[in-house]
């Protein structure tokens, strides 16, 4: 009787996160088949932040690489809260400690003086996990940095905090500081952002390209030497693995968001799920797409019925790009085709409905760039650009293809598109190499152990500094 109990919850736990998966979905989707400014276009869809927060369980009987930070205090200091990738990521540090009973303090060093539904979602998920949430500036912000046992910045803009708020303090709580770094742009290379760098106890970037890139970068322009520079990839959350390896699951979710985009089971899906802007490349992307429609018709190829699929729209923001997009599509005859979905944290509905993921990342790519691993733990292939962390990711002709960045890669991304339209057998040979990949390297406890790695140099060095 135990065990049949313990299966049944087990499976009930599976089927309610599908089901607020399938809920979010049918909240958030929007797909185009009308002009840019039609009134659906206009309306507001709530981003629920539940799905992509990646908490942390330990494994039973496993003991988990962050129990040193029991009862340690770690200051993470965000120079902004929203829902893009780095602060997401510092709040998933936030959770990891949580869950070995680390006290951890939260600071957002900008916030808009109007109150945002965002910040206000976010920070009560924090208060609900024990993180405490404390004003940027004030003393009390002071006497928390002075008694942590490490400080954790979160990209090279929250350095400005250090003498903004710590003043004649900074001496005091520099040899504890950690930082993360997570940005690929030449304009964050500023002096009044990163002085501090070369005598913080260490960064952490999270790829190797990156890591070279700030090292040469710093050196070159600012005349700085980086700390001790330490290479965490990351890992995909215990919740994404669950709904990734679940094939009722995925199968529900498929015909859930192809229904309601209206595609055939049969039609091939390619997707770019990032937030809509030229640096993520939907631009080139498109331009890839229709230049491989012709190449089919030119070459009278016989495939299904091919869609290509933009997630991380912005339907209130209507920016500039954005109506370019729009009217590409229009213009292009393409508006049966191409669906733009607003922008979600819950992407694994997406990656459960599609066939390949297209990362077209520009100039030096992402830093990172998780959604191709997510992407690979569903059993996608993935066509990317040859720069960044994607290179860390996809191996090339394996996992998936890569293409340049720029103009001259559009040919060749529609190229591999048409490749990965016409096989089958090459998609899905592709698809599970990715898994393998993921499962070797990419997971929640590789994540853990390598940043555990971290935090124990990072502590070490802060104990041994006599000004800490």
């Amino acid at each position: 009787m135990a065990k049949q109990s313990v299966g049944w919850n087990a499976s009930q736990k599976r089927w309610l996160l599908m089901l607020l998966l399938i809920f979010s979905i049918s909240t958030l989707i929007v797909f185009i088949v009308r002009p840019a400014f039609d009134s659906c276009d206009r309306q507001h869809y709530g981003v629920t932040t539940d799905t992509q927060i990646h908490l942390t369980t330990t494994i039973e009987n496993l003991p988990n690489p962050l129990d040193f930070m029991k009862s340690k205090l770690v200051l993470l200091v965000s120079h902004e809260l929203s829902l893009s990738g780095g602060p997401l990521l510092l709040m998933e540090l936030a959770f990891l400690l949580r869950s070995v009973g680390a006290k951890v303090v939260w600071i957002t060093n900008q916030k808009p003086t109007e109150e945002d539904q965002v910040i206000y979602s976010l920070e009560h998920k924090m208060l609900d996990r024990g993180v405490q949430v404390l004003p940027a500036k004030g003393q009390e912000a002071v006497d928390t940095a002075l008694k942590a046992d490490m400080v954790v910045l979160n990209t090279a803009v929250a350095g400005k905090w250090l003498d903004a708020v710590l003043k004649e303090d900074v001496s005091h709580v520099l040899p504890k500081v950690l930082w993360w770094i997570h940005e690929m742009r030449g304009h964050y290379f500023k002096v009044e952002y990163v002085k501090h760098l070369p005598i913080v106890a260490g960064a952490m970037i999270d790829s190797h390209t990156t890591a070279e890139y700030w090292k040469n970068r710093t050196r070159e322009r600012l005349g700085i030497r980086m700390p001790q520079t330490y290479v965490v990839h990351l890992g995909n959350s215990k919740e994404l693995m669950e709904v990734a390896e679940d094939s009722v699951a995925k199968r529900v979710l498929r015909e859930h968001v192809r229904e309601s985009l209206g595609v055939l089971n049969e039609d091939i899906l390619f997707a770019i799920i990032n937030s809509v802007s030229r640096g993520k490349g939907q631009d080139l992307f498109l331009r890839s797409f229709h230049e491989s429609l012709q190449l089919i018709q030119d070459q009278k190829l016989q495939v299904p019925f091919l869609h290509a699929v933009i997630v991380g729209s912005d339907m209130n923001a209507q920016t500039k790009f954005e109506m370019e997009l729009r009217k590409f599509v229009t213009e292009k005859g393409l508006q049966d085709r191409v669906h733009f979905v607003n922008k979600t944290l819950a992407v694994a509905p997406y990656l459960a409905a599609i066939d390949v993921l297209v990362q077209n990342s520009q100039a030096r790519g992402e830093c990172f760039g998780r959604i191709t691993i997510e992407a690979m733990a569903f059993q996608l292939p993935v066509l990317g650009t040859a720069a960044g962390g994607t290179t860390e990711i996809v191996v090339n002709g394996s996992t998936g293809l890569l293409h340049p960045v720029g103009k001259e890669g559009v040919t060749p991304l529609a190229k591999n598109i048409v490749r990965l339209a016409t096989h089958v057998e090459r998609r899905l040979t592709m698809g599970k190499k990715g898994y393998e990949r993921v499962k070797e390297r990419f997971m929640e406890r590789h994540m853990a152990h390598r940043i555990a790695s971290v935090l124990k140099e990072v502590l070490q060095k802060a104990k041994s500094n006599p000004h800490s």
